[in-house]
């Protein structure tokens, strides 16, 4: 009788699953946010959600058990110390998966998989690119208002 496979293959052997899996869970750390592909979104909340857990734990143990599935040292001390400190009152659900339209290559469907409570500092960052923006054009204008004032001083000089 043929038995039901939950977890999804992703076109690769159990070894570069593994391996992709442990690359894409050191991104998402790090970067708080990563777009790929539907499908090894959901797979990847599968493997970080019991990470982030484990760190809440804070033991040593609990490092070791995490630096079996990431072996990049700056992703887990920052999963130690940020990212559970932040989680440490949330049950679960840490990650969120948001779609988004295909791919233009390929038209494979694309994701976004986010710390949910992380969401709000990359619009923090486009919050000030726009202040920026608005301060550089606001000067662009001052200049070329100045400049206007200078050109009727010297005509009726």
């Amino acid at each position: 009788m043929r038995k039901v496979i939950s977890a999804r293959k992703l076109g690769r052997t159990a070894s570069h699953r593994h391996a992709t899996l442990a690359n894409l869970s050191t991104a998402l750390i790090l970067h708080k946010r990563i777009r790929t592909t539907e499908a090894k979104a959901k797979e990847l909340r599968r493997v970080v959600e019991p990470l982030i857990t484990r760190a809440k734990e804070g033991t040593q143990h609990a490092q070791r058990e995490v630096f079996k599935v990431i072996k990049d040292k700056a992703a887990i001390k920052e999963l130690f110390s940020d990212i559970a400190n932040k989680v440490a009152a949330r049950n679960g659900g840490y990650t969120r998966v948001v779609k988004l339209p295909p791919r233009f290559g390929d038209a494979a469907k694309m994701a976004m998989i986010e710390l949910v409570d992380y969401s709000e500092a990359p619009t923090e960052k486009r919050r000030q690119k726009q202040d920026r923006a608005k301060r550089v054009r606001g000067s662009k204008e001052a200049q070329t208002k100045q400049s206007g004032e200078q050109k009727e001083a010297t005509a009726s000089a």
